[in-house]
């Protein structure tokens, strides 16, 4: 049994994303995740069911599966699973299972956004005032989780009552000067040295639970040169997705990034960038090839809705 990956993850948008970009390119593929009714398991080649990242038995549990039906390679799609993944990659590597997760530092950084704030303006990166309490920032206001991800209790707030109102309702908040302009999310890719291999931007039309439903590919060498600003103050390695805006005034600002794949990958892949293919390239030690992730502008994506039917 050759040329086999196990993917992390494949409930979520990313995970469905990855699995099928590996089914394309002709790659078994193992679909796994800790949700034994996830959608994104009956589209794998084989599929398993694992404990949640935070469970001692999440790493020797994907082992056990990825040895027993070949995998030569993890893809985690699951933030939370990458400091667990991080700390047993050569528990892993023994058993001849590639993994290539962040430093936990860049980890922290991008998942507390309190600290990604604070690592950007040190950077003289523009990014939104950040505190937590109204008076720290000027408004309007959102009110988001420090930790957390997708628009889960994320509020926009246009008064002092309504940000008390907010605070009161966010487990760990953090208040930030609310943008306006056009907002956008880049897919990227670092390689293991450092370098920005390569990145796509698209526009955020329409987004429901913080995934993006409408979408379009555009080009922007101040953002593409952010983002790479951006992946280097933080230290990230591998992939990655940066969101920001292009605000009223035309000012690029930075306002999240996450280690991991994004749920709108498969616009910047029907876009003609290779993000998984050269991710995987990576995870197996093999240089990330940059001109493997070009791109077209003006690409746009609608998302619907699929169901799967069983029984």
């Amino acid at each position: 049994m050759t040329d086999s990956v196990l993917v992390t993850g494949a409930g979520g948008p990313a995970g469905v994303s990855v699995v099928n970009a590996l089914l394309r390119a002709g790659i078994r593929t193992v679909a796994v995740d800790c949700d034994a009714s996830a959608a994104g398991l009956t589209l794998g080649s084989a599929s398993a069911v694992v404990p949640p990242a935070r469970d001692p038995k999440f790493v020797d549990a994907l082992c056990e599966i990825a040895v027993s039906q070949g995998a030569d390679a993890i893809v985690s799609t699951v933030a939370e699973e990458l400091l667990e993944l991080g700390t047993r990659a050569e528990d892993l590597a023994g058993e001849g299972i590639a993994v290539w997760v962040p430093s936990r530092a860049a980890v922290d950084q991008c998942c507390d956004k309190a600290v990604f704030a604070a690592v950007l303006t040190e950077a003289g990166i523009a990014t939104p005032a950040t505190g937590f309490v109204a008076s720290d920032v000027s408004g309007p206001w959102i009110v988001k989780p420090r930790f957390g991800r997708g628009s889960r209790d994320v509020y926009p707030c246009d008064s002092l009552d309504e940000v008390v109102w907010a605070l009161r309702r966010v487990q760990e908040p953090i208040v930030q000067t609310r943008l306006s302009g056009r907002e956008f999310t880049v897919d990227a890719l670092v390689d293991r040295q450092g370098l920005f291999a390569g990145g796509v931007p698209r526009w955020r039309l329409e987004t429901r639970g913080g995934i993006s439903t409408k979408g379009e590919t555009f080009a922007d060498d101040r953002v593409l040169m952010g983002v790479a600003a951006v992946l280097d103050a933080v230290g990230l390695r591998g992939v990655a997705c940066v969101q920001g805006f292009v605000t009223d005034e035309d000012e690029v600002v930075f306002v999240e990034c996450n280690p991991r794949f994004s749920g709108g990958l498969p616009l910047s892949l029907a876009a003609g960038a290779d993000l998984v293919g050269e991710y995987l390239r990576g995870v197996r030690g093999l240089p990330i090839r940059s001109s493997r992730l070009g791109y077209r502008p003006g690409v746009r994506m609608s998302r619907l809705f699929c169901e799967v039917f069983q029984g």
